[in-house]
């Protein structure tokens, strides 16, 4: 066991409240691992705000009732029900995200005299903002060990508000339109709004990637070219519909199948957050230790 063998370091973590993303961190050479990992193999709460890349924890279940026990690259941990909350809002999020487009884009498919379809018309704004809030809230919380290309997508969902709400207030408002209603007769428009799916490219590529979600896969491919094709006009109104059905129709799919993951694969190696947590001497001294229990194998 990696909390027996790595004897003379200690981590210890105290998770902040949700939307506090500092960790606050205690080191002590002389004490053991394993202290700081529990004695039930855990690593602790956290709250993991700079995201993850190693896709799927690795790891061995405990053979008591205990919860199961991860081992983790830089020591074994356990799933919290801070944990189980975290990655349930985050999919909580997607299925927001996804139910709202399907609503509005319904409307490209409904007849014109149907009490759904004048319903849908009336409320596209307010099913914009829901599906756009539903987009933040995951990407907030989503894991991705890379904090740079968590932060890019986050930047790119800030743009894409900004500037929903610049067309909304400076455009559509003043025409009598809704923002949806705009961008689909204005296709310029979708620079403004753009980028906004440009982040939800982003994180479907991600779990594409990560878990081999063929639906995820494909949505990298369909979310840009229906927008590029709306915005250089180059593409037939059938060709458009019959990628936007193919979008609501994969879009619902990622978003269900979600749920039918383990949520230890949407957390990750906790052990590397914690790592990360570490400031660079203590890194140092973890990796050093690590290096030595390996020699004496």
């Amino acid at each position: 066991m990696a909390s027996r063998m790595l004897s003379t370091v200690s981590l210890v973590i105290y998770p902040p409240k949700l939307g506090n993303s500092r960790w606050k961190t205690q080191f002590n050479p002389s004490s053991s691992l394993s202290s700081g990992f529990s004695k039930s193999g855990k690593i602790g709460e956290r709250n993991r705000r700079t995201g993850w890349v190693q896709c799927e924890a690795v790891g061995e279940s405990s053979q008591s009732q205990a919860p199961a026990v991860y081992k983790g690259v830089y020591g074994p941990w356990t799933v919290e029900d801070s944990d189980v909350r975290e990655v349930l809002l985050y999919r909580a999020g997607l299925v927001t995200a996804a139910s709202s487009f399907v609503l509005a884009a319904s409307d490209a498919f409904l007849p014109s005299d149907s009490p759904l379809n004048n319903i849908v018309k009336q409320n596209f704004d307010l099913i914009y903002i829901l599906g756009a809030s539903g987009l933040g809230l995951s990407l907030y919380l989503i894991h991705i060990y890379v904090s740079e290309i968590k932060r890019t997508l986050q930047a790119l969902w800030v743009l894409g508000v900004l500037g929903s709400l610049a067309i909304y207030t400076t455009l559509a408002q003043p025409a009598g339109q809704s923002l949806v209603t705009y961008v689909v007769d204005n296709p310029t428009a979708v620079w403004f709004v753009g980028p906004l799916f440009a982040a939800l490219t982003g994180l479907v590529f991600k779990e594409g990637l990560c878990y081999g979600k063929l639906e995820a896969a494909v949505l990298t491919f369909i979310i840009p070219a229906v927008l590029l094709g709306h915005l250089a006009g180059v593409m037939d109104d059938q060709t458009k519909l019959t990628l936007l059905a193919s979008w609501m129709a994969l879009f619902v799919i990622f978003a269900g199948r979600k749920f039918t993951q383990p949520v230890k694969d949407d957390i990750g190696d906790k052990s590397i957050f914690m790592f990360n947590a570490l400031s660079e001497d203590e890194k140092s001294a973890l990796l050093e230790k690590l290096e030595q229990q390996k020699m004496t194998l």
